[in-house]
């Protein structure tokens, strides 16, 4: 809310905001939105000086008109998309993991959610229920505003492994506490990677189908429309020491690429991803290792 005030433009005299104020005209959007003639009538104000001086403070104050375009442009502009480590995955992915958006990674226990030596290039915090877990992302928020805002900053992931475990004991039955917790875990992950521009990044286990067909994403319908982007991980059979079994990737939803679009991939005897490709940011992307 811009005042009005003695010189905020020119023509804006002291006799002109008095009598402005004497109309309870305080500020620059209650003069834009007056009705000029009747103001004119009202003050000691002629229409000419209120047309000119309303005027001015348009080309001051007015945001410059912006299309659709503009902004998906600027939004692109200010996105870093971060490599998995692997070219089979970034090419699923659309090219990597984008900041402001939520990944997660869904399968079970082997299935290449996790891998260890990423945890070499990233702080970890361990908790092990949703109101630490709460806490630990608030602290976070905190410490990581003046840094994530700046240009050179290297804070570009949140990884939370796994999100199932802090919520699945809290939900089922009659359990109201359980499904608000998760609405406010859900709330202040996708507000992290909106606002700190981070890609915010969680694991979560499988549940059999009742249904039959195989097994689906824990948690629920309610969380399923939480993630922008869903991966399923899935272990294939085969593999021996020296040739481990293959890994599938499957896109389950993505508003850029096509669901059930499906690539394999491999991850060594050591925990890390062959086809390794070189990235400046590549922070969390290694993502992959049995749980």
């Amino acid at each position: 809310m811009v005042l009005l005030r003695e010189g905020i433009c020119p023509g804006a005299t002291a006799q002109l905001i008095q009598a402005l104020r004497d109309q309870n005209i305080l500020t620059v959007v209650q003069l834009a939105s007056a009705d000029i003639e009747d103001l004119a009538q009202k003050s000691s104000i002629s229409y000419k000086t209120l047309v000119a001086v309303r005027r001015v403070l348009f080309v001051q104050y007015s945001p410059f008109p912006s299309t659709g375009t503009d902004f998906y442009e600027e939004l692109l502009a200010s996105t870093a998309i971060l490599s998995t480590g692997n070219q089979s995955l970034d090419t699923l992915l659309d090219s990597g993991l984008y900041t402001g958006e939520l990944i997660e990674f869904v399968g079970a226990p082997g299935s290449g959610k996790t891998q260890s030596k990423a945890l070499q290039r990233i702080e970890v915090a361990r908790v092990f229920e949703v109101y630490h877990l709460l806490d630990a992302l608030q602290d976070l928020r905190t410490s990581f505003t003046g840094q994530v805002t700046s240009a050179c900053s290297s804070v570009k992931a949140v990884v939370i492994d796994s999100v199932s475990a802090v919520l699945s004991s809290l939900l089922g039955g009659h359990q109201l506490e359980g499904m608000s917790l998760m609405m406010q875990l859900a709330r202040e992950l996708k507000m992290m990677a909106r606002e700190l521009n981070v890609a915010v990044i969680v694991t979560n286990s499988v549940v059999q189908d009742p249904g039959g067909r195989g097994v689906k994403p824990a948690l629920g319908r309610s969380w399923s429309y939480v993630p922008n982007v869903r991966v399923l991980l899935q272990r294939g059979t085969g593999g021996d020491g020296l040739q481990p079994a293959k890994r599938t990737a499957t896109i389950l939803k993505s508003s850029r690429q096509p669901t059930r679009r499906s690539t394999e991939f491999d991850i060594t005897s050591c925990g890390t991803l062959t086809n390794r490709t070189t990235s400046s940011q590549h922070s969390a992307g290694d993502l992959d290792n049995t749980d």
